[in-house]
């Protein structure tokens, strides 16, 4: 290869849980730019603002009935898996690039750009699930993170492809003007933005070859990073497990297992604050049996407060129990039980309950 021959790779992240929102943005503009955290608290700016809009109204502000149902359903704009709403992702391109998520069914599309394949971007939505489809190297990629690979749509049947989509019931929104802001990736530099397992070479992509190199498997990416002759890094933690016999492996596995679990911490559940106390932060509820509620605690309280509520509104749970859940991607509340809710972060978030 000529030292003035571009050599373009494929950024291609692969499904995480219910993802796939954040996995069509980053794949769409190259790079693992936008994190679950980062679109959740986007999520969240954007219910504030729409409870802020309907406190203001003047049928009863934050005491009418369509706020309080509003405040009682959590967030419309993700949920506790981590599927994001088509706002928090056009927001998200908007604020970080300055790119619009524009229907391609809107007349402004074709009459702007004439012809679809002039369109750098696409992003793809049904149901819960996205994709994007980008055009790098004069070629349009389906990045599809639920497809082991990428894969190339030629331009002949791209409108073809979008047509079928739609009929299918996808909303495809065009993303134009990509490279301007997304330039792709064509040197190793530049795929320090994205995670090493998920680039792809693009060359071996076209050529369809069944090993094509991604970032994992490059024999050239951990060049001045410890990489051993026979290909082993001496930096990675594996490297101490190789030269274990099954047996001591077997030990390995068994003093992990015996690790303590996080014992049961059990408060007892104290009054709801009143609005408006000094330190009162609301947390939004889905209850095992599916209900949807609001409470006020103590930024102070512990966790464990939290359990005592859930357990109070599910009869104690039977004898079952409980299973609390928040953030993105969801950690499993028992691990901070003897935390402040503040100092767990919990303030204004969103909790899942279920019975295990």
């Amino acid at each position: 290869m000529g030292d003035s021959e571009e050599e373009y790779w494929i950024y291609h992240e692969r499904q995480q849980a219910m993802l796939c929102g954040q996995h069509s943005l980053n794949n769409l503009v190259q790079a693992n730019t936008f994190s679950p955290d980062q679109l959740a608290e986007i999520a969240m700016q954007l219910d504030q603002m729409e409870l802020n809009v309907m406190a203001q109204n003047n049928e009863g502000g934050v005491r009418s009935k369509d706020y309080l149902n509003r405040l009682a359903e959590g967030s419309t704009n993700v949920d506790g898996s981590g599927n994001f709403s088509i706002q928090v992702l056009r927001s998200a391109l908007k604020n970080t690039y300055d790119l619009d998520m524009i229907n391609v069914r809107d007349a402004s599309v074709l009459n702007q750009f004439g012809d679809i394949t002039n369109i750098e971007g696409f992003i793809a939505h049904k149901d819960a699930h996205w994709f994007a489809i980008r055009n790098i190297n004069g070629r349009f990629w389906n990045l599809n993170s639920m497809e082991e690979r990428p894969s190339t749509i030629s331009h002949f049947d791209l409108a073809t492809k979008i047509a079928g989509y739609q009929n299918s019931g996808y909303i495809v929104f065009a993303v134009p003007f990509l490279s301007h802001q997304c330039p792709p990736c064509t040197s190793k530099a530049q795929r320090q933005r994205g995670l090493p397992e998920y680039w792809w070479k693009e060359v071996d992509l076209v050529q369809g070859k069944g090993n094509a190199i991604n970032g994992a498997t490059d024999p050239w990416r951990s060049v001045g990073s410890g990489m051993r002759l026979d290909g082993k890094s001496t930096t990675s933690n594996s490297s101490l497990i190789e030269g274990l016999t099954e047996e001591e492996m077997l030990q390995m596995a068994l003093a992990a297992s015996m690790e303590p679990t996080p014992a049961a911490v059990r408060v007892e559940l104290t009054a709801e604050p009143p609005a408006g106390s000094d330190g009162a932060v609301r947390i939004q509820f889905r209850l095992p049996d599916g209900r949807r509620a609001v409470r006020r605690f103590l930024i102070s309280d512990p966790v464990a407060m939290v359990y005592a509520y859930v357990e109070s509104e599910s009869n104690g749970g039977h004898g079952k129990e409980v299973e609390l859940r928040a953030g993105f991607p969801s950690k499993d509340l028992k691990f901070v039980m003897e935390k402040a809710i503040g100092d767990a972060s919990l303030a204004e978030q969103s909790v899942q309950c279920r019975f295990v």
